[in-house]
This record gives C-alpha cells, sequence and structure tokens, in this order.
C-alpha cells in the first residue's frame, strides 16, 4: 500500500496524454469526413431560430449573415426576449428591410423555465420549416453555412447535427478562459467511439449550431423536455440519442464564428454558472477532473522546474519532457482545428 501511495504517476499522466491525442486525431477526420456529400436533389426549408435578449452590439452583424445565406428556402425567426436596449429596434429596422426575417414577442418567462430554453421553444412553435436551426445572436455565419449544414445532415441522415464554431476572444481574460472549455469537448469527447455504441452519456451539441429535424425535436419532447436544464444543448443531445435518434457533430469553424463574452469577467460569470451543470451538479466527479487536469499539465511543469534548480535530481527527465511535448503538440493541434489563436497554445500551463 505505501509503494502505491508513493508512486510516481508521470508515466501515467504520459499515457493518458497519448490517449487524448488519438481522439483528437480520430475527431478530426470523424468530423472532417461529415463534410464529405454531395448536396441533396432537394433542399428542405429551414428556420432559423435566434433568441435575443440585450443583444445590440451583436444582433445586426448575426441577423445579416444569416439573411445572406446562400441557400434557396430559408426563414429566419428572431424572438426579442424582453430586451431593455436597442434590439428590438435594430430587428424591426432589419425586417422592414427583408421580409424573409420575422421578428417575435418574447412572452414572460413561465415557472420551471429558463430564460434562454423557453425562447427557443418559443421559436420552434413559430416555424414553419421541415429542419429547425438554432443559432445564438453571438454568432457571424459564412454564406455557405446552412447549405453546408443540411448537405451533411442528409448525407449523415441525422436528425441532429452540430459542429464548434470559431471562438472569437480579444480580451486577455476571453484568450485564456473561452478556449478552454472549446478544447476540453473536443479532446475528451471521442466521437467515433460514441457513435458505434450510442450511449446517451456520450451524446453532445454545442448550441451555438444546432440543426435539427422538426419532427425529432417534437417526438423528443424539445425544449419543453429540456426547460429546466442550464446546458441544454447537452440535455437535447442526450435525449435524442435515448430515443434512437442519430447525431452528429461537424466542423463548422471555416462557417461559423462566435464571440461568447465580451470581457473575462463575463466568460467568468457564464462558465460559473454552466460548468458544474454539465457534471449533473455532482461534487466528486467535477473536483476529481479539475484534480486530475491541474495534475496532468502542471506536474510536468513543476518536475521540470525542480530539476533545473538541482532540487529534484530524481526526476525522470525522459518523461517529463515526453508529457510535456505531448501537450503542446496536443494544445496546437487542437487550437488549429477549432480555429483559435495558436501562441494561446503555449500558456496552457
Amino acid at each position: 500500500m505505501s509503494r502505491y501511495l508513493i508512486h510516481d504517476p508521470i508515466y501515467d499522466l504520459l499515457i493518458f496524454q497519448a490517449i487524448l491525442i488519438v481522439i483528437v486525431l480520430s475527431n478530426t477526420r470523424t468530423m472532417r469526413r461529415a463534410l464529405r456529400h454531395p448536396a441533396p436533389a432537394r433542399f428542405p426549408r429551414v428556420s432559423v431560430l435566434v433568441p435575443a435578449r440585450n443583444e445590440e452590439h451583436n444582433i445586426e452583424r448575426c441577423i445579416r449573415s444569416l439573411l445572406a445565406q446562400d441557400y434557396p428556402d430559408f426563414e429566419v425567426l428572431a424572438l426579442d426576449d424582453e430586451s431593455t436596449d436597442r434590439t428590438r429596434a435594430i430587428l424591426e429596422a432589419l425586417a422592414g428591410c427583408d421580409p424573409r426575417l420575422k421578428v417575435l414577442d418574447g412572452r414572460p418567462l413561465e415557472a420551471g423555465w429558463l430564460g434562454k430554453n423557453w425562447a427557443c421553444a418559443q421559436l420552434a412553435a413559430q416555424a414553419a420549416g421541415d429542419l429547425l436551426y438554432f443559432t445564438d445572436a453571438d454568432t457571424f455565419h459564412r454564406p455557405r453555412a446552412l447549405r453546408a449544414m443540411v448537405t451533411t445532415m442528409e448525407g449523415e441522415r441525422a436528425d441532429l447535427v452540430s459542429g464548434f464554431p470559431r471562438q472569437e476572444v480579444l480580451t486577455w481574460g476571453e484568450k485564456l478562459l473561452v478556449p478552454f472549455f472549446s478544447w476540453v469537448m473536443y479532446s475528451f469527447m471521442p466521437l467515433a467511439l460514441a457513435y458505434r455504441v450510442k450511449r446517451p452519456a456520450l451524446a453532445c451539441a454545442i448550441g451555438q449550431m444546432l440543426l435539427i429535424r422538426r419532427a425529432a425535436y417534437y417526438e423528443s419532447g424539445g425544449h419543453q423536455a429540456v426547460r429546466s436544464s442550464i446546458p441544454e444543448d447537452l440535455a437535447l443531445a442526450r435525449r435524442f440519442a435515448a430515443r434512437g435518434y442519430r447525431w452528429r457533430m461537424m466542423e463548422v469553424v471555416h462557417l461559423i464564428s462566435c464571440r461568447m463574452y465580451r470581457s473575462g469577467r463575463e466568460a467568468y460569470a457564464g462558465f460559473a454558472k454552466n460548468l458544474f451543470a454539465v457534471f449533473g451538479f455532482r461534487l466528486v466527479p467535477y473536483l476529481f477532473a479539475w484534480l486530475w487536469l491541474m495534475m496532468l499539465f502542471l506536474k510536468p511543469v513543476y518536475d521540470l522546474g525542480r530539476y533545473a534548480l538541482g532540487s529534484a535530481p530524481d526526476v525522470r527527465l525522459a518523461a517529463v519532457l515526453g508529457n510535456i511535448a505531448l501537450a503542446l503538440a496536443l494544445w496546437l493541434f487542437t487550437y488549429r482545428r477549432l480555429g483559435l489563436p495558436l501562441a494561446l497554445a503555449a500558456l496552457y500551463p
């Protein structure tokens, strides 16, 4: 027992990082493959659904990019969720120039609902499309984004399609916080395995880009069924998986970008609200995950520092350097795939 307690985990960390690299490479291949489908014979009608609450800094850029889509048959529904800024005025001005945009009045929040889920449910109820595309007001879409997403959905015979938008990070607080959470999902989510074993716990989705078949949405209960879930995107994906619906992830960093937060303080508040909920509010796995990540990326750097100072001559230098090299490779490759500034990867500890 005593030998186990003093065991140096440096080789365990090395093996774990090698596994993460395999997952990342596999995910990249899997999501790329989802893009390699010919255009369908018929493009179904899409309802693009945008909940907006106090989004005066983002809403015009978002809506203009959606109205500029190179897609034959779509409508855009934007719901003003009781905004107190200029969001409604901006939406009405845009709607006056393009009849494909409809502006909806958000109803007061009902008991038992969270705000975004309530807004999305109202949008879905007014949609006329065969496909429902939920996106956020702080996103920007390239003109071929909608065409590419529908092509992937039809080619993969999927009922739900999502992906990783490129995260725009400008302030240092955003640069240090936002990329980390994209990296976690990309590195710890083995898509190839999840598609095969079809366990709901392995299903995932990103709420900034969520394309769903209308029939599957209502059969699964839609946002009504996840009305009190904080990570509603994950809850929807897991509910779909539990009912046997097919979900797929695709690369969209070249098609969609998003600035989730406008400062480090906003980013901290947003992730603090959502992260514990991802673990189902279970304290033990939540703490274990953080402790393991701290050991994974701080211990090798710490050991290298001790070795350089001559205070730990017994450090397994080759394993320590191997860990640091693998960590840099993992972060650099993942940041490149996610369209994030590569220089930030060097700050991973």
